[in-house]
């Protein structure tokens, strides 16, 4: 929670930290099927519109169901007071572009067309995040006569802690891999690369679990860390359990290059 975050209450400001939390899950998850498709998109058709398609999937399970819950928890009451008013209905029109992106990913398009509106959808969403936590969720939480608190009470969609428990298979793949990935080449020059050093660290591994998510069985992603990711090894085995092996590329002292392929 941002330190300039004053909240009428202790649970309102507990509340504050969960959506912030679930936020950059969202943002990680989102930045990473957005990173596979567009390294698909310079070498591999097929693979690129298997995570559209995968990334559709995903906006449909997480971001709009999140949007969603905002208009109906979140945004009335920011909307009541005169000074989020103005605010709330440009949130409001940016969840409309946020949709309308998601629409226009949903039929086949080039992989330069997907690239593109996968790419503004994410800067979008990520723009979108930053105004709900440092502009409306301040707003609610420090109104004394608003309980933030209460109005998430059982809001899954907003507070985060409703995804399953394994990480892959969920976009509808027969098998995991869609039936046409070749299942069984693991060939690391094929293998989508995912650089996670510039990425923030408040979402790092919520990028390579959603990165990982759009790798089908038989296929690999090299993962590229600034430090050894023994951490993220440990997340990534308890989330799937046995479905990626790993095998270390390079060992420092300047980056990590692992392999990680869906068995």
């Amino acid at each position: 929670m941002s330190t300039l975050t004053l909240a009428s209450d202790p649970r309102d400001a507990a509340a504050v930290e969960a959506v912030e939390a679930h936020h950059a899950q969202l943002a990680g998850q989102l930045a990473g099927r957005v990173a596979m498709l567009l390294d698909a998109a310079d070498r591999d058709p097929a693979a690129a519109d298997r995570a559209r398609a995968g990334l559709v999937a995903f906006c449909d399970r997480e971001l709009l169901p999140h949007a969603a819950a905002e208009e109906s928890a979140l945004y009335p009451a920011a909307h009541r007071t005169a000074e989020a008013r103005l605010l709330v209905d440009g949130m409001l029109a940016e969840h409309r572009r946020i949709g309308a992106l998601v629409e226009a990913l949903r039929a086949p398009l080039t992989p330069a067309r997907a690239a593109a509106d996968a790419r503004a959808l994410q800067v979008l969403f990520e723009e979108h995040l930053d105004k709900e936590n440092d502009l409306v969720l301040p707003l609610i939480a420090a109104a004394p006569d608003v309980s933030l608190a209460g109005l998430l009470a059982g809001m899954h969609e907003l507070l985060g802690g409703h995804e399953e428990s394994g990480g892959t298979g969920r976009d509808g793949e027969e098998g995991g891999c869609g039936g046409g990935c070749a299942c069984g080449e693991t060939d690391a020059g094929e293998a989508p690369e995912l650089d996670v050093r510039e990425v923030p660290h408040a979402i790092r591994h919520a990028t390579v679990f959603g990165a990982l998510e759009a790798v089908p069985a038989g296929r690999s992603m090299v993962l590229v860390a600034p430090h050894d990711p023994l951490p993220l090894l440990a997340q990534i085995e308890q989330r799937t359990s046995g479905a990626f092996a790993v095998e270390y590329l390079e060992r420092g002292p300047q980056a990590w290059r692992l392999r990680l392929t869906h068995r």
